[in-house]
């Protein structure tokens, strides 16, 4: 069986939300707390982009 050649320079795109800053999981899940503990309907992106961001981390 001959060997595969595979150009790592054409890497997948990243799955992790473009928009959510770089944290770790424990400074996530505090930011997630806050805004959920606010009930400010206006943070709903936010909330949603750190939900997805912890999502990633689980699977």
């Amino acid at each position: 069986m001959p060997d595969i050649q595979v150009d790592r320079s054409q890497m997948a795109p990243s799955i992790m939300p473009a928009d959510v800053p770089e944290l770790s999981d424990d400074e996530c899940l505090a930011c997630l707390a806050r805004a959920v503990e606010e009930h400010d309907s206006t943070r709903l992106d936010e909330v949603a982009a750190l939900i997805s961001r912890l999502a990633v981390t689980i699977e």
